[in-house]
């Protein structure tokens, strides 16, 4: 049948809607019923169709029209029940159809009234304030589920929102972005009517507001229409009827056009530009480079790049510009980082560095110092953010002149912009060697001679950032010695100086960050715990700009940092080549650096990293995410300190850290929660779900690309996870977990191997991982027999014990041992002999499942020297424990009832008898 004679054939429609039902597309199968009822006049077809229909709406939960099709059902006919009696399905969904209709219909009309009341008390302008505020609250309670959602988006609720939000009381704005929150939330369809009936003006002027609370709630209300929309876009999602619905890119263009015209916007407060700044950071970019769909991201720069550079080239103090917040010029250096790197061919990343250029040079060449300001403001984010392209700029012809200039000027805030940009300059620029030998003079004397702490601060900072060029280097030091504990003291004092604003504090943190390279500075440091507090106390305040610095410090401090020991050979070849050789800080040694773990979280650092994981800014890059990781991960190091770290919030704060970070952070998370999960009750650690979180980032360490220490250590993790619940195992299994596993028991290394034992030990408590060894052809039987024979007492355990399970769940594998090696009998054999009583006990269970499963089994035991063995063990005595003994008992009782052997003291064996 054509596709046009089917569009016209009732009977073919209903048949496809049935085959989408069975499919679980009840939005397409709606669409065939809906079209076939149009054309089908026959009464007994028609009811069919109705109650087909009617079974759609009810997994729909669209219980309304569920109801009025199952009526019209039985309207139509009656015995409508008995056209298909022998689908069994069916009969029970009709059986428990009128009940649930009925509940939930009553449920609706209950919403309904309390909806009805809740518009008519917050539309009240008499009503009490306090009355009106719990109204709204009560709304959004309501639009958090799905039922209520609805009732309130068809009862015109959107447009009762829209007064809401011109509100002069905060509660009541705040409730009502709540509430628009629970109507699109994973909604596609409401999501694009809402912003289509507000309209992005009112929404971004919400978010635009003096008020922070209500900007970040407006920014969040966002951050979901975008999620809905976005999400929508990756799959077909139908409309409420039969028409599927228009792809959401208008909205989402619109979406963004807005937070664009927002970066420039006079009227915009400073927080609400960072929330639309941020906005762009999670919304625009990629989430994956394996996506080849860039398209929104060159949207974004060919439609906002110079709006966004707008931002970033605002000096505060000088121009009439936006109004900026300390965070807004740290938000425009990461989001324009994050389009760059979007990018994917040159010909992309030209465009972008010309028109940074063209932006920077048309205000440079411009006569008047604010323009020249302006550029070079802008150079400086670029130098933060997207390097490569600040380098460009930087390289413009008289730039760096510029700079070099501004900085003796006489004016603060000029010499504030050029101090600031040639710090920035000194680590990225390829003219980084032009400001080593020109810069440090500059840099002194205005540290020396300058009367505004601020300037002198920032100056600090450029000398720090200079002088520790060598990093860790001992013999690399680029200042005289006791030079960079000079800076340091001064640094330390500034950060306790609470009369200096929080911007001036935070770059003494910056200067500590570069300075945290000498391990005479890290020592200073933490014992001076007053400075450690402030910045503890910087690391939680308002100016988000500091995390990044504050990360830094204590991956310095705690030598979390990744170096490369190098080979000793190569060393003695350098030495005799006269080359250069890195020579490690006596104070950087073992000893020195977990002095300074035991201060660090005495001081109460593990808050501070928990305070700085729960930020939501742009501030908390990945970088930023990979330093805290590093600090965990080293604080977690000695496992007497594990218990303080879960105690204060650790624990938990590690798991975003394991989704949202670089690679190398990822696995450092990782590794901390698997440190944790070895030596902390798990249920303790990560109460509730948030244990089966930690399931993933362990399994992601089972990887080649980690080390064979990650991989025991997440091995040993995955082993208590696996003996708490079986809800565990199965999240284990459902993260294909168990090849990897598999893999590991081969491993070379004694303790990997061992480790991957007893995890397997733990798995096959579950039915799904026993029925892995049931199919004959492959080795995992007989691995775990021969291992039962290894001289590492550890790897015997692990498969003895993981073979006593088995044989005891899955009787049948018992027949498959003696075939897995000729040597099975003296494997077993030694089990009952061994001196270590878990190793007899797991022999003497394996031979008593082999006994019980098959008469055969019992007989070729019984004819080795098993039974003299068991008849010892049987007795007793100070070397046999309880357990052991009874299980032998048990096997000789179970040889007598076979008729194997007599009952007596002796236990000899019958003659003759038949098998």
């Amino acid at each position: 049948m054509s596709v046009s004679e089917k569009e016209k054939d009732p009977a073919a429609l209903k048949e496809e809607g049935n085959a989408l039902f069975k499919a679980g597309d009840m939005q397409g199968a709606v669409c065939c019923y809906t079209q076939a009822l149009k054309l089908s006049d026959n009464p007994a077809e028609r009811a069919v169709l109705y109650r087909n229909r009617s079974a759609c709406y009810l997994k729909l939960e669209e219980y309304n029209k569920a109801e009025t099709d199952a009526s019209k059902a039985l309207d139509v006919d009656p015995k409508c029940d008995q056209l298909e009696p022998k689908n069994k399905a069916f009969q029970d969904l009709l059986r428990r159809l009128g009940a649930q209709i009925q509940q939930k219909s009553a449920q609706l009309n209950s919403t309904d009234a309390r909806v009805q009341q809740m518009f008519s008390l917050l539309l009240d302008a008499s009503a009490n304030d306090l009355d009106r505020q719990k109204a709204a609250q009560n709304l959004v309670v309501l639009s958090r589920e799905e039922a209520g959602a609805e009732q309130i988006f068809r009862n015109d609720g959107v447009k009762l929102i829209q007064k809401l939000l011109q509100s002069k009381q905060e509660e009541i704005v705040l409730s009502s972005l709540r509430t628009l929150v629970g109507l699109c939330t994973g909604h596609q369809s409401r999501t694009m009517a809402i912003v289509n009936e507000l309209g992005m003006e009112q929404l971004c002027a919400v978010m635009g507001s003096g008020a922070s609370t209500v900007s970040l709630a407006a920014c969040h209300l966002l951050q979901v229409m975008f999620e809905s929309l976005t999400e929508g876009m990756k799959r077909e999602i139908r409309g409420k009827d039969e028409a599927i619905l228009p792809e959401p890119s208008k909205e989402l263009r619109s979406m963004l056009r807005h937070l664009l015209e927002m970066m420039s916007a006079s009227n915009v407060s400073g927080p609400g530009r960072d929330n639309a700044i941020n906005l762009l950071i999670k919304q625009v970019p990629r989430k994956s480079l394996k996506n080849p769909d860039n398209s929104l991201t060159l949207w974004v720069i060919d439609q906002g790049l110079k709006k966004i550079l707008e931002v970033a080239g605002t000096v505060s103090e000088l121009s009439e510009g936006p109004p900026l917040t300390d965070n807004s010029h740290m938000s425009c250096s990461v989001l324009l980082n994050k389009l760059y790197n979007d990018l994917k061919s040159d010909k992309e990343r030209e465009n972008f560095n010309k028109l940074c250029e063209e932006y920077v040079q048309q205000h440079f060449s411009r006569p008047g110092l604010d323009a020249k300001l302006r550029s070079i403001q802008t150079v400086s984010v670029l130098l933060q953010g997207p390097s490569d392209v600040g380098n460009r700029t930087l390289e413009m012809s008289g730039m760096m002149e510029a700079v070099i200039s501004l900085c003796s000027s006489e004016d603060v805030i000029h010499q504030q912009v050029a101090v600031e940009t040639l710090i920035h300059a000194a680590g990225k620029a390829k003219k980084a060697s032009f400001i080593t030998a020109n810069g440090v003079a500059l840099l002194k004397d205005l540290y020396k001679k300058s009367e505004n702490d601020r300037i002198r601060v920032r100056a600090l900072v450029g000398l720090c950032k200079l002088g520790s060029a060598g990093g860790t280097d001992f013999s690399m030091k680029q200042f005289a010695e006791g030079s960079t504990l000079k800076l340091a003291k001064q640094c330390r004092k500034w950060l306790c100086n609470e009369s200096l604003p929080p911007t001036s504090r935070r770059w003494s943190v910056e200067g500590l960050a570069y300075l945290t390279f000498d391990a005479d500075v890290k020592e200073d440091l933490v014992e001076d715990k007053k400075a450690l507090l402030a910045m503890f106390e910087l690391a939680k305040s308002e100016d988000k700009t500091v995390l990044f610095a504050v990360g830094s410090t204590l991956v310095n401090c705690t030598n979390s940092y990744d170096v490369e020991k190098p080979d000793p050979q190569l060393v003695e070849l350098a030495k005799y080549a006269k080359q250069h050789v890195p020579e490690e800080h006596p104070k950087d040694a073992r000893s020195y650096v977990e002095k300074r773990l035991v201060k660090l979280l005495e001081a109460g650092v593990v808050s501070a990293l928990v305070c700085m994981v729960k930020q939501e800014s742009s501030a908390l890059t990945e970088a930023c995410r990979e330093c805290i990781a590093r600090v965990f991960l080293a604080l977690v190091e000695r496992q007497e300190d594990r218990g303080t770290v879960v105690a204060q919030g650790g624990g938990k704060a590690l798991i975003p850290l394991v989704s949202d970070n670089t690679d190398v952070g990822k696995i450092k998370a990782g590794q901390a929660l698997a440190k944790i999960t070895i030596t902390s009750n798990p249920e303790i650690a990560f109460p509730g779900q948030r244990i089966y979180e930690v399931v993933r980032p362990l399994v992601s360490l089972l990887s080649l690309d980690c080390t064979l220490l990650q991989n025991f250590e997440a091995l040993m993790a995955l082993t208590n996870l696996a003996g708490i619940s079986e809800s565990l195992r199965q999240k284990i299994i459902k993260e294909k977990a168990v090849p990897k596993i598999e893999g590991y028991m081969f491993e070379e290394h004694e303790l990997v191997r061992a480790s991957a034992t007893e995890c397997m030990c733990n798995l096959v408590l579950s039915t799904e991982v026993q029925k892995l060894y049931l199919p004959t052809g492959n080795d995992r039987l007989k691995l775990l027999v021969l291992y039962s024979g290894e001289e590492d007492e550890r790897l015997r355990k692990a498969a003895a014990g993981t073979l006593a399970m088995l044989t005891a769940e899955q009787p049948e594998l018992c027949a498959r041992i003696p075939g897995t090696t000729i040597h099975w009998l003296e494997i077993l054999q030694a089990l009952l002999l061994s001196e270590i009583p878990d190793l007899r006990h797991r022999g003497v269970v394996i031979i008593q499942n082999m006994i019980q499963a098959e008469k055969n089994l019992a007989e070729t035991l019984m004819e080795s020297e098993v039974l003299e063995i068991l008849s010892v063990l049987a007795k007793g005595g100070e070397s046999t424990p309880k357990p052991v003994s009874k299980v032998a008992q048990n096997c000789l009782e179970k040889a007598v009832e076979y008729g194997i052997i007599r009952s007596g003291k002796g236990n000899e064996k019958t003659k003759g008898t038949e098998p």
